[in-house]
């Protein structure tokens, strides 16, 4: 075939394309007239989504008509929004689109700017700025689950002490760190950390409440043992020498 009949064959076949483009337009331009959505429902519960925005994320969604309009694209753009958990959207003849909207339940904070759910899956909201009393995670991206199971194990071990963590830390090198929340930082290093920070609990029975108030740090990085660095200014050191 000569390069002339090649580019009249090209030529052809884009008309026809652009052809039947052109048909499909109008179809759905016809259907959209005769078979508009008049109504998007919009249903769940919600303390920190802002309807109005589920609302302009779907709209230009649903202007193509009843059949036109497509589920996922629409369920994309819903959970595309920081807040949305889980959403189900469905056609309900003849002219409704029902989406069903399930907000995100804080946890726990993830780092300074993002949150993480009971699931241990992260989002990042506009502000966290009122959940400034959540516990702080900081760790490396993907280990959202992990940390989360980790620092839930070590609160179930402090249960007994009346203490709470306040940041838990793991490093980029898997090193763990603890802060209480009567401001102990507590060191746990990367090797058999869960078996350390038992060992060094048997010993707060022993310590005494004032003591415990007293310490400010523990290292628990030394095979047989741990250090235990004071508050400075705290008279109970003084009278009262751990044996």
């Amino acid at each position: 075939m000569s390069f002339l009949w090649q580019s009249r064959f090209i030529l052809l076949m884009m008309i026809i394309v652009g052809s039947i483009w052109q048909q499909q337009l109008s179809i759905k331009r016809h259907l959209a007239e005769l078979f508009p959505i008049h109504y998007v429902r919009i249903g769940g519960i919600f303390q920190y989504l802002d309807k109005d925005a589920i609302q302009y994320n779907v709209e230009p969604l649903v202007l193509e008509g009843f059949f036109s309009a497509n589920v996922q694209e629409i369920r994309d753009a819903v959970l595309s929004l920081p807040w949305v958990d889980k959403t189900t959207v469905k056609h309900s003849w003849p002219d409704t689109i029902d989406i069903k909207v399930y907000e995100q339940v804080p946890y726990i904070r993830w780092g300074e700017q993002g949150l993480l759910n009971k699931r241990g899956e992260s989002f990042i909201p506009n502000s966290v700025e009122a959940f400034k009393s959540l516990a702080m995670i900081t760790a490396p991206e993907g280990y959202e689950k992990r940390a989360l199971e980790t620092l839930i194990s070590l609160e179930l071990l402090l249960i007994d002490y009346s203490l709470e963590i306040k940041h838990f830390t793991i490093s980029e090198r898997l090193s763990w760190q603890i802060e209480l929340s009567n401001g102990v930082q507590i060191l746990l290093g990367r090797k058999a950390q869960l078996k350390n920070f038992q060992r060094f609990l048997t010993t707060f029975a022993v310590l005494g409440e004032q003591r415990i108030e007293a310490i400010s740090q523990v290292d628990l990085r030394y095979p047989n043992g741990f250090a235990i660095r004071w508050r400075e200014g705290y008279p109970i050191i003084k009278k009262n020498k751990l044996k």
